[in-house]
């Protein structure tokens, strides 16, 4: 199925797996619009898609801003017309320190960009493809390993990627009668800089360091094109894509 002529929203998409994804989806013939905090790196992601021949445009978006959503939305409506897909990737992390230790301010961050940008997404999306012609789209959510299973001292992050799930459940029940469909890529240890420690050793379950094997980011890229290309009758409702041999199955 043809991908020209069709809209993508990536948030997070100046670097790491957004921006893989947004290179991927453009050269598979979607305008991609690129969404972030930066300007900087989302222009950087334009130039580099715009090379290859792909049609990207970058808005700057703070996920965590209803009034900031909005706006990204209703330009991707101004420039395109339409909305096919929306890809919710932003995230953020906490530091790694004991549950007790974490502030509350810590805690509001992380989940208010995970999950609570991800919904604020989400509701957009819906009001847009609910409403054009044709109408329908679907919408593809970023979790992780840890929407299963937690790593050390990372409650924030786990409990919002835990909350990822229950969203995009509810996505895929709620979007049924409006043709949108809703699933969820788990990835573990992509190739990223936020990745690039775990060559020195991470924190396991039992207390040791031990280093961690990684995947190259093009898998995930290649994963969610996927996902974003089947006919709207079909969908993935959650894949796992990881590195073969890091201790996930079994960990703890």
């Amino acid at each position: 199925m043809g991908s020209r002529g069709k809209v993508a929203i990536v948030t997070g998409g100046g670097s790491g797996i957004g921006r893989a994804v947004a290179l991927a989806l453009a050269r598979e013939g979607f305008s991609v619009v690129v969404a972030g905090r930066r300007r900087e790196p989302l222009e950087a992601t334009v130039a580099e898609g715009a090379a290859s021949g792909g049609e990207l445009l970058a808005v700057p978006a703070d996920v965590t801003d209803p009034a900031s959503v909005r706006a990204l939305f209703a330009r991707t409506r101004e420039a395109f017309g339409r909305l096919d897909l929306l890809f919710n990737n932003a995230g953020q992390g906490a530091p790694a320190v004991p549950l007790e230790d974490l502030t509350y301010e810590q805690w509001r961050s992380v989940v208010d960009t995970n999950l609570t940008g991800a919904f604020l997404c989400t509701q957009e999306a819906f009001r847009i493809m609910k409403s054009q012609v044709p109408r329908g789209g679907r919408i593809i959510n970023n979790g992780s390993i840890s929407a299963h299973a937690p790593r050390p001292d990372s409650a924030p992050y786990t409990a919002s990627k835990h909350g990822i799930t229950g969203l995009t459940k509810s996505t895929a029940l709620d979007g049924r009668r409006y043709d949108i469909a809703c699933g969820q890529i788990d990835i573990g240890n992509a190739a990223t800089e936020m990745t690039q420690r775990m060559a020195a050793g991470v924190p396991q379950a039992d207390g040791r360091l031990a280093p961690e094997p990684t995947m190259d980011l093009e898998h995930v890229a290649r994963a969610v094109v996927y996902m974003a290309t089947l006919p709207l009758e079909a969908n993935v409702q959650f894949m796992t894509v990881m590195a073969t041999k890091m201790p996930f199955v079994g960990r703890g």
